[in-house]
């Protein structure tokens, strides 16, 4: 059996300690060495990355074309489709293209991430098909939030249609867009919507999220969505709560300035208890997720604390020096853990 290199590591570890303690004699630890081999390069991982890059680099291309008026101007002389033309091209395409990539991951499943691509693409093409549909029969009302829910719900019958993790991806980005204008509007675009600036709003937005992940968990039909949608929750929570940790519940920049930031000190409180909790439910529980997003976010929350209170007062020698030790701690500790001192005592 072939394995990375890390779990190669970690299995010469394991039988160097058991060998050690007398649990394994040296035939059965040679044995069992020699069951497997270590890969000589991780093409999976290769591919996985080629293809995000890929995909990111596609973006990034659309975008910059989307913003060059001298090339649209140009295309607008060489293709003069309406916008409806352009919306039914795309989702024509669209439809085409998940057609294909679902019927070509039945006949060759273990084409993961070249699969995943063309759903990627298939996933553009249908947000193109919004947008164009939408700029055509647009009155002036500026409420294009109607259009984000309207994918929302296309993405989220495709995503139960063909089971797809990267669809329903999709719908809850589209639903936190969605959230974040609509109360834009019905606040005619001001800060605060029923007292809650951005921040606030999609802590309660990454709770229900999160919750609704639960609900769905043991559901035969939806459970599959279960991961994908505990991650985005506890995303768009733990991100809202460090926002407002920094930010505070202010309706704008100025007024931001013009406090201290030790004044938002609850906030951070606030903030750290809920990555104590997390922690704790991920440790009694055994839940990952929820244990490595309160342990990440608990880091983050305590260094921008650090900065925010020290970095003006401090002389920058203590600062960094202070800053130095601390990453040599946590460094030190991880290491322990990695070579499974712990195990040795």
């Amino acid at each position: 059996m072939k394995v990375d290199q890390e779990k190669s590591d970690f299995l010469d570890e394991m039988l160097n300690h058991w060998q050690e303690e007398n649990l394994l004699s040296p035939d059965d630890v040679k044995k069992l060495r020699n069951s497997y081999e270590t890969k000589s390069f991780d093409w999976r991982r290769l591919a996985q990355y080629s293809f995000w890059i890929a995909m990111a680099c596609g973006v990034i291309s659309l975008g910059a074309l989307l913003i060059d008026n001298k090339i649209l101007n140009y295309l607008e002389h060489i293709f003069t489709a309406s916008d409806v033309m352009i919306s039914i091209l795309s989702a024509a395409g669209a439809a085409a293209l998940y057609y294909f990539s679902f019927k070509r991951k039945k006949l060759k499943s273990h084409l993961v991430f070249s699969n995943e691509a063309m759903v990627f693409t298939a996933v553009m093409l249908t947000a193109n098909a919004i947008a164009y549909l939408g700029k055509a029969i647009d009155n002036g009302s500026s409420h294009f939030s109607l259009l984000i829910l309207a994918s929302v719900f296309i993405y989220g019958i495709l995503a139960y249609i063909f089971k797809s993790r990267l669809i329903w991806a999709f719908v809850l980005i589209s639903l936190g867009a969605w959230f974040g204008t609509e109360t834009g509007y019905l606040s005619r675009w001001n800060w605060y919507f029923l007292g809650m600036n951005y921040p606030l709003r999609f802590v309660i937005f990454g709770l229900c999220l999160t919750g609704f992940s639960f609900l769905i968990k043991d559901n035969k039909k939806m459970g599959i969505f279960f991961q994908t949608n505990y991650v985005c929750g506890m995303v768009y929570l733990f991100v809202s709560l460090w926002l407002l940790s920094v930010f505070g519940n202010f309706s704008s920049l100025e007024e931001w300035y013009s406090v201290k930031q030790l004044s938002l000190f609850y906030w951070g409180i606030l903030s750290a208890a809920f990555c104590l909790i997390s922690i704790y439910i991920g440790l009694k529980y055994r839940d990952d997720i929820a244990r490595e997003f309160g342990i990440t976010f608990l880091f983050i929350n305590l260094y921008t604390r650090y900065f925010e209170y020290f970095w003006d007062s401090w002389h920058k020698a203590l600062f960094f020096c202070v800053l130095a030790a601390s990453f040599w701690f946590i460094g030190r500790r991880a290491e322990k853990i990695w070579n499974l001192e712990f195990l040795k005592k």
